[in-house]
C-alpha cells in the first residue's frame, strides 16, 4: 500500500503486548474454557460432519440409519489440550494505515496471546509457528505460566518480511499436522494476500483427522476500504509490483476482489470443517478473541 515498513514492527497503540493480551482475554476467560473442549471423552457435546480419516467408532448410527448421513458424535473432555499458533509475518503483515492501531502483525499477536493466555490458565499446551517473516524459532507445545512468557517474548521479536513460496508454506503446514494430536485446536492469522496456488486448499486440511481449524483473516482498515482519492500509486510489500491508478474508479474491483478471496478461503475451509473469521485491525480485540472462542466452541459459523 502506500505506508512504508520499518525494519521493526509497528506496535503503535497495541503495545505492550502483555498487557493488551492479558486485557483482551481476562474478562473473556471465566466460563469460557471448558466449553471450548472437544475430544473423546465422556460428556456429549454436539455432531458435526464426518470427514476423511475420523475414527468411526464416533460416528452416530442413529444419524446413519434415519437419515444416511455421516456425522460424529463429539464429547467433551477434561484431558488437556494442544493449542496451535500459526501468525503470518510475512511482509504484508508489516502494514499500518492511517486508520488503525498498529501493523496487522501487532494486532495478530495481541489476539493470538490472549488465546494462548486463556489456553493456558485452563491447563492447555500452546505451541507457536510462523508463516514467513523474520521470526524467532518456533516454540513447541508447552504449558505453564512461563509458557506465556516465552510466547510473548518470540512475538516481540517477531520482524515481517520476505514472500513466501509455496515450499514454504507446504514446510510449515506439515510441521504443524506432525505435532498436532487429534482434538488439537489450530488458530492460523494471517491478511491471506499474496499467498502461493492452492493455499487456501492446503490451509484447510489442518483441519482434518479430528482437528479443529480457525483461520482469521485481518487486514487494515485501508486495505479493506481504499479511501484514497484521485491517483495514487501502489507499492506491493512482498514483490516489487507498482501500479499506478485511479481509487475511486478502481474501488470497486478491487473490493470484489478482495471479497472473491474472502469467499474461496471460507468455502474451502467450511468443505473440510474448519472455521472462517475476518476483521479489522480497527476491531477490538476483545471482541476478536471472543469471536475465536464462540467459533471454536461451535457456537458460530
Amino acid at each position: 500500500m502506500t505506508a512504508a515498513v520499518g525494519k521493526s514492527l509497528d506496535w503503535g497503540a497495541l503495545a505492550p503486548l502483555r498487557l493488551r493480551a492479558r486485557g483482551a482475554a481476562d474478562g473473556l476467560w471465566s466460563g469460557a474454557h471448558r466449553s471450548i473442549r472437544r475430544g473423546s471423552g465422556v460428556e456429549f457435546a454436539g455432531h458435526r460432519a464426518y470427514l476423511p480419516g475420523d475414527d468411526l467408532r464416533f460416528v452416530d448410527r442413529h444419524a446413519l440409519m434415519r437419515h444416511g448421513e455421516l456425522v460424529l458424535r463429539e464429547f467433551e473432555t477434561e484431558t488437556d489440550r494442544s493449542v496451535k499458533l500459526v501468525i503470518d509475518a510475512t511482509a504484508s503483515m508489516g502494514f499500518r494505515g492511517s486508520r488503525a492501531p498498529g501493523a496487522k502483525l501487532a494486532f495478530a499477536s495481541v489476539v493470538a496471546a490472549a488465546v494462548a493466555w486463556i489456553a493456558l490458565r485452563g491447563g492447555d499446551r500452546v505451541a507457536l509457528d510462523w508463516i514467513g517473516g523474520k521470526a524467532p524459532r518456533p516454540l513447541p507445545s508447552a504449558a505453564g505460566p512461563q509458557a506465556f512468557e516465552r510466547l510473548v517474548a518470540a512475538m516481540e521479536a517477531a520482524e515481517p518480511g520476505g514472500q513466501l513460496t509455496g515450499e514454504g508454506l507446504e514446510a510449515v503446514l506439515a510441521k504443524v499436522e506432525r505435532s498436532a494430536p487429534r482434538g488439537a485446536v489450530t488458530l492460523l492469522v494471517s491478511d491471506l494476500l499474496d499467498l502461493p496456488e492452492r493455499s487456501a486448499e492446503r490451509i484447510a486440511a489442518l483441519g482434518a483427522r479430528g482437528r479443529s481449524l480457525v483461520v482469521l483473516q485481518v487486514l487494515d482498515p485501508d486495505e479493506i476500504d481504499l479511501p484514497y482519492t484521485g491517483p495514487v500509486r501502489l507499492q506491493s510489500l512482498e514483490s516489487d509490483l507498482v501500479v499506478d491508478t485511479d481509487a475511486p474508479q478502481v474501488r470497486a474491483e478491487y473490493q470484489a476482489a478482495l471479497a472473491g478471496l474472502r469467499e474461496s478461503f471460507q468455502s474451502e475451509l467450511v468443505q473440510r470443517g474448519g472455521r472462517f473469521l475476518f476483521d479489522s485491525t480497527a476491531e477490538k480485540p476483545a471482541a476478536v478473541v471472543r469471536r475465536v472462542l464462540g467459533i471454536v466452541a461451535g457456537g458460530e459459523r
